[in-house]
């Protein structure tokens, strides 16, 4: 008898195919993404779940006392009670690698169109305000030749790297919680103190993971630390930062301007200053947002999933919780 899985959100009908060859599917159809207590109510037989970022936790465990796996369409997955997994020999599962180049892509676009002012100055002519004058109102800063400061040199981070690198001639400095002796080598880049990075980069970019640990990693003392033509780029996780403190530095010109993915509240709430400041670039977390990086998120999601259930090795079990599982 095939394994019974529950698909909690609309994916590639490829994608479902490739699950029903393997599983029974039941899936949510609904117009909008589903309820807590809905997605409650249709685990009961489930040995499968495959999500994007629903809360697993004792709660939800509880009612599906079959459930075997859990596959997140995501790197992220702060939204796994990974203490309560282990209890109960949940196997959890993320899709990392596939959206590295996709989320580089959008980090660059984010430093140069925060650094030329791109949004502001497209809504500038649209509204019919380009004058023929001094045009010295409208001068951005360059990106290339500058320093780059990377917070978090993983494979994402390293990208970007390449990217300014050898795009823009930038210098690459990072920090990181081990250093990354062939990143340094590949981009030819210092290993530097955050106070350091923080100091003397013209562009600092956080691209960490969500955990206890990174929780408002950027708060008050780093941007005060930040030259006044600092430009900050986030593509991490909106929870990274103290974004009462960004907004203060931004108000209080301590940096130059911010382009942001993410935010502590998404979506971001139509009362919040950032989105009142011409120098901030905002976007609606869409780092990975791409239909083909998106279609393969899904498969290896997918992939994860039917491995788990069937009783293989899923390729990307999160590091948590690799030990202590049975497959």
């Amino acid at each position: 008898m095939k394994p019974k899985v529950f698909i909690a959100r609309p994916i590639p009908s490829e994608v479902e195919a490739y699950i029903a060859d393997h599983c029974t599917c039941e899936k949510w159809t609904g117009a909008s993404p589903i309820t807590r207590n809905e997605l409650l109510e249709r685990l009961k037989d489930a040995e499968g779940l495959l999500i994007t970022g629903e809360k697993i936790d004792d709660e939800l465990l509880d009612h599906a006392p079959n459930l075997k796996a859990v596959s997140n369409i995501s790197v992220g997955y702060n939204n796994f009670d990974l203490d309560a997994m282990k209890r109960r020999n949940i196997i959890g599962t993320n899709t990392p690698d596939v959206l590295n180049e996709t989320v580089a892509d959008l980090a660059l676009a984010l430093i140069l169109s925060t650094a030329r002012r791109i949004p502001e100055l497209d809504k500038l002519v649209k509204d019919g305000k380009w004058e023929d004058q001094d045009d010295e109102p409208l001068f951005g800063v360059d990106v290339h030749g500058k320093t780059l400061g990377i917070i978090g040199m993983g494979r994402i981070g390293e990208a970007i790297g390449r990217r300014a690198k050898f795009g823009f001639n930038m210098t690459i400095q990072y920090h990181n919680r081990h250093r990354k002796p062939e990143s340094e080598k590949l981009l030819d880049a210092d290993y530097v103190s955050m106070e350091e990075l923080l100091q003397t980069s013209d562009f600092v970019l956080l691209m960490v993971p969500y955990t206890e640990g990174t929780k408002h990693l950027i708060g008050k003392e780093q941007f005060a630390l930040m030259k006044n033509s600092a430009i900050f780029i986030n593509t991490s996780r909106g929870q990274t930062v103290d974004e009462n403190a960004l907004i203060q530095a931004l108000q209080n010109q301590e940096i130059l301007a911010a382009g942001l993915d993410v935010f502590d509240q998404e979506p971001v709430s139509p009362d919040n200053p950032l989105l009142k400041l011409p120098n901030v670039v905002t976007l609606p977390h869409i780092g990975s947002a791409t239909y083909q990086t998106r279609f393969d998120m899904a498969m290896l999601a997918a992939k994860n999933l039917v491995a788990a259930v069937t009783g293989k090795q899923p390729p990307n079990i999160v590091q948590e919780l690799k030990s202590g599982i049975k497959i």
